[in-house]
């Protein structure tokens, strides 16, 4: 199976530690967050595409053409148009019924929670939280199918809010992008289109631990919590990160 990372923001939350380096290679515990990301893939994924922007060489040098045991290709999202925008690019890469796999760059998932993914025909991964005024809020029916994602601002504080990781099919790309603001489109918004317009469920899988790492606060928390994610070998995985 195929997964799309996206990393092209300009990490601007991050300030200066951004300035030289996308904040996908900003360094936690002596390696880059996208090495972790990679490291921690189910096995099921065989081919990785990495939608870069943003100082896109830093990434590219980095990690090459193949990087632990995985074949990795690049596509330049030139204009930062939002998430919708960017997996847009994908769309020639998949074939009619291939599932493939979604994720952020700059965010922790446990890899148990990857794992329930792929047996899903479509999924978004959701977290719990006290700090849901900060996230994309989502909402579900009686059945855990989706509904609907309210992104901030938004008066709730504590909710069901989007982690960034989806599970998606070619039908997908059969609706237009919705769009969010001046300048973005919306993945989870495209997916409620599609759902609606084409009936199909949408399953929301729930998760009790996720990190997104946007600013030099998530940054430093990141260097305690990794090892929380799955981890349990951390000499053995550092090894497989220095290959």
């Amino acid at each position: 199976m195929k997964v799309f990372i996206l990393s092209a923001g300009l990490g601007t939350r991050m300030g200066q530690l951004s300035k030289e380096k996308p904040k996908q290679m900003l360094e936690i515990v002596g390696y880059p967050k996208l090495a972790w990301t990679l490291s921690n893939l189910p096995e099921g994924i065989d081919e990785v595409f990495l939608i870069v922007g943003y100082l896109k060489e830093k990434i590219i040098d980095y990690f090459g053409d193949f990087y632990g045991g995985k074949k990795i290709k690049y596509l330049e999202q030139k204009e930062l148009n939002g998430s919708a925008g960017a997996i847009a690019l994908a769309k020639k890469f998949i074939d009619e019924g291939e599932k493939f796999l979604v994720l952020m760059g700059d965010d922790f998932y446990l890899k148990s929670d990857l794992e329930k993914m792929l047996k899903e025909d479509w999924a978004l991964l959701a977290y719990e939280t006290n700090e849901a005024e900060n996230y994309g809020l989502v909402s579900t029916d009686k059945n855990n199918f989706l509904k609907g994602v309210i992104e901030r601002p938004h008066n709730f504080k504590k909710g069901l809010v989007n982690t960034g990781a989806y599970i998606l099919q070619k039908d997908y790309f059969k609706v237009p992008m919705v769009r969010i603001s001046e300048k973005e489109f919306g993945l989870p918004q495209t997916m409620i289109k599609m759902s609606e317009d084409l009936n199909i469920p949408i399953k929301v899988l729930k998760t009790k631990k996720w990190l997104p790492i946007g600013n030099p606060e998530a940054l430093k928390l990141a260097q305690e919590k990794v090892k929380e994610f799955d981890y349990d070998e951390p000499e053995k995985l550092l090894k497989f990160l220095k290959r």
